[in-house]
């Protein structure tokens, strides 16, 4: 088998673990704060948003260093080290006494963890560049079956066996993908001398005068906001369609999985076009498709066919971040590739952050749908940025690429 396949293979599983153990805490989260002692419903809504977003809050500043840290010391050493971090921080969490120490815990998450980044970075550097498309799409399928699977089991858990065990089976789960990675990931030796006064400020000004990948970022910023505006108060959506509350952590994993089993699906076939057909149009049909799935619950008039209009959700964000960050990982010279993959895993964090608290706020003051309406918005306006200023870069191009490349720098 090549190199970078089976770093790909391990690295996927790794992930997968991570992301499985995440979302078993996505069905029953508003329930677990009002088990902390937050009754009133407005109330309940807001840090619903707020505790989703808190690893986000110290992650948008924590990622970007993690990043140029790997560079300069090693990819493999930074993902061990994010999901070691990721499970010593649901510990912690298990043993929360009340929703503030709850949001503290969260905030510590996303400050020591970074796992997703680190692995982005592993995995594109050590795949042909003609492969990129291929190799993100596929480490998506990852994260995008830990989604399928976890809230599914999340929720039998936590009607099961309650809500805090649910986040000690999450640690055990990081542990065993740290072993994993610890003694079967070889990563390839930098090839490229670092410059030494590499920071992490370089390259955020690199990012942001690189005229694509400011674009890019600004992108990623919009579309993950929108994704992520309505996710943690997604179980109160589905309580409005049903007055059995026996089984509604259950019922609600059931229904946030159907997304993710068709992401699990779309990645791939998102990515072989991206390698075979070019990106800009596939970015601008999965932002569209989105954006049409959010617009479109407004009206849906039961869990039949909310269930019908998921799968169409999942398959269409199943083409937008990984192609995001494949153009990241093309556009970067590899002696900053760790780091610009930080910044923009950053930026994911900074959209996954704004769009529950902005949520939150909404629907606390105009109701549930009106999030559903404003996620609309932000990926409509995300396709007319594609579509007026982006111009893709492929492994065709490299020529080109590096000459962009060299006159920002």
């Amino acid at each position: 088998m090549e190199f970078w396949k089976k770093n790909l293979y391990i690295l996927w599983g790794t992930q997968f673990l991570a992301m499985l153990g995440m979302n078993l805490i996505v069905p029953f989260l508003p329930f677990f704060i009002r088990q902390l002692g937050v009754r009133d419903s407005n109330e309940l809504a807001q840090w619903s948003g707020l505790v989703f977003a808190g690893p986000f809050f110290t992650a948008f500043i924590a990622t970007p260093l993690w990043g140029t840290l790997g560079d300069k010391h090693g990819k493999k050493t930074m993902v061990v080290r994010a999901i070691v971090g990721l499970g010593l921080s649901q510990v912690l969490i298990g043993f929360s006494a009340n929703v503030y120490q709850l949001f503290i815990f969260r905030m510590f998450q996303g400050a020591i963890s970074g796992f997703i980044a680190a692995n982005l970075a592993l995995v594109s550097t050590s795949t042909p560049k003609e492969k990129i498309g291929y190799a993100l799409g596929t480490l998506q399928t990852a994260t995008s079956l830990g989604t399928v699977l976890g809230p599914a089991i999340g929720g039998v858990l936590a009607d099961s066996i309650g809500y805090r065990e649910i986040f000690f089976v999450v640690a055990v789960l990081c542990c065993i993908g740290g072993i994993v990675v610890f003694k079967f990931v070889k990563e390839i030796p930098q090839q490229t001398e670092v410059n030494e006064q590499m920071s992490v400020i370089s390259n955020v000004k690199f990012m942001f005068t690189h005229r694509q990948l400011a674009i890019i970022g600004t992108i990623i910023i919009l579309s993950q906001s929108a994704a992520l505006m309505i996710e943690p108060m997604f179980a109160l959506f589905i309580e409005s369609f049903t007055t059995n509350t026996q089984y509604l952590s259950t019922l609600t994993g059931i229904i946030i999985a159907i997304s993710g089993v068709f992401m699990v699906i779309a990645s791939p076939w998102w990515g072989k076009r991206n390698d075979i057909l070019g990106y800009k149009k596939n970015i601008c049909f999965a932002l569209s498709g989105t954006g049409t799935a959010y617009f479109l619950h407004l009206f849906v008039p039961n869990l039949f066919s909310l269930g019908i209009l998921r799968a169409g959700l999942g398959f269409a964000r199943g083409g937008i971040l990984h192609s995001l960050f494949s153009q990241v990982s093309l556009l970067s010279p590899k002696n900053r590739k760790s780091g610009l993959i930080g910044i923009a895993s950053s930026l994911a964090v900074f959209g996954n952050m704004i769009g529950p608290v902005s949520g939150g706020y909404i629907a606390k003051h105009w109701g549930i749908s009106s999030a559903f309406l404003v996620s609309s918005f932000f990926l409509f306006l995300a396709v007319i940025l594609v579509w007026k200023f982006f111009h893709e870069v492929s492994f065709h191009t490299n020529e080109k690429t590096t000459e962009v490349i060299d006159v920002v720098e």
